[in-house]
């Protein structure tokens, strides 16, 4: 029993205030109202949910609303989040993915079961599903023409520095081979329609090729997701021997930097402008007909402007055949791509995005990508 509630209340907002205890636990989001009175972490309300969800797991309660026992507030004292970072995240390898509170539900709640129901980095040997070196296994697999999911069996190999997939369960030769060295993984839930979706890219002929899949069993779909980070790690360590890890996990898998509709017209700039979905990846800039589309129509890149590249609002006074207002005019050394938005909000955050790329000084490596790239006008 709690001998004096509103003192108890008053010793839990001070805890809060302790080092590490201000940010969410398990995703690190500000000021976090909830607190797991079994776990001893404060954590997010996004997160709380997620505890509330594995009842064998966790009991969380409100900071503010709720009251607290003598021994709820021992415990807590005892632990907070600090200290159970030490117990819990002891050996987090390198390429998994610690969650943010931007990330996907799927994401954030296997990395809080990994933590502290299957205790994955305490017990090094439960990391070997996506760990080893090799995955092999059944996936949902949308097709190219169709637009129907399929179970599709896929390899995942290190040694071989790919990963695979086969359209038949006996099929001796892959229907396609991804190089680990240009592959991508995101998860993409509301554009695929399912919680565990995820848009694997990779490049062939220097044209971006996307895959959907998803699995129904979500730890199966992360720990697909963590496998290919960990090739994606392995391979990077070999290919830049002297980078620190720090500098190689960003380079591992990439969310776009945005994705929508906007119009668009021709090299010309006499035709009607299309309504085109457009993907940010990078300094890749993809256009679709449809958003689950297997190839872009097209691709441009986006240099920075000591090379020459610009991105201004508005269109060309000339300009005639869009239908949306908000319109944004991207120049490259080669020519001017012309897009239109259908709200000022849209606009504005297509320009950041573009903005962000143009402001940041091209690397070695981009240049070759630049002299080698072919967009689809």
């Amino acid at each position: 029993m709690a001998k004096d509630p509103d003192r108890n209340s008053c010793l839990l907002r001070d805890l809060r205030q302790r080092a590490g205890n201000e940010l969410c636990a398990d995703c690190g989001a500000a000021e976090p109202d909830w607190v797991s009175v079994t776990l001893g972490v404060f954590v997010c309300q996004g997160c709380s949910l997620i505890h509330r969800s594995i009842e064998s797991l966790s009991q969380v309660k409100s900071v503010l609303q709720d009251t607290f026992e003598d021994k709820e507030i021992e415990f807590i004292t005892s632990m907070g989040n600090e200290a159970a970072k030490a117990k819990y995240e002891q050996q987090v390898p390198p390429f998994y993915h610690r969650p943010s509170h931007t990330d996907c539900r799927i994401l954030r709640e296997q990395w809080i079961r990994a933590k502290y129901e299957r205790q994955e980095f305490i017990h090094i040997e439960k990391q070997e599903p996506y760990s080893a070196g090799y995955r092999e296994g059944f996936l949902w697999k949308r097709g190219r023409d169709n637009g129907q999911f399929l179970s599709r069996k896929f390899i995942l190999s290190e040694r071989e520095g790919a990963l695979k997939y086969f359209n038949k369960q006996d099929a001796k030769e892959p229907k396609a081979i991804m190089r680990i060295e240009t592959l991508n993984a995101t998860f993409q839930p509301a554009k695929i329609g399912n919680p565990c979706g995820l848009q694997i890219t990779y490049l062939r002929d220097n044209s971006t090729r996307n895959i959907f899949v998803y699995h129904e069993d979500s730890k199966e779909m992360v720990d697909w997701f963590t496998a290919i980070r960990a090739a994606r790690f392995h391979y990077q360590k070999v290919a830049f021997p002297g980078a620190n890890d720090e500098d190689l996990v960003p380079r591992l898998t990439r969310n776009f930097m945005k994705e929508g509709y906007m119009e668009k017209t021709g090299p010309r700039h006499t035709e009607g402008f299309k309504k085109r979905w457009f993907t940010m990846d990078d300094r890749r800039l993809m256009y679709f007909k449809d958003p689950l589309d297997a190839y872009a129509r097209g691709e441009v890149f986006i240099g920075s402007k000591e090379n020459s590249y610009t991105v201004v609002s508005g269109l060309p006074p000339s300009i005639q055949g869009y239908h949306w207002k908000y319109g944004i005019t991207i120049e490259t050394p080669d020519r001017k791509f012309l897009f239109a938005c259908e709200t000022e909000a849209e606009q504005k955050d297509w320009i950041a995005a573009f903005q962000r790329v143009v402001n940041r000084p091209m690397m070695p490596q981009e240049y070759a990508v630049e002299a080698h790239f072919k967009h689809k006008p």
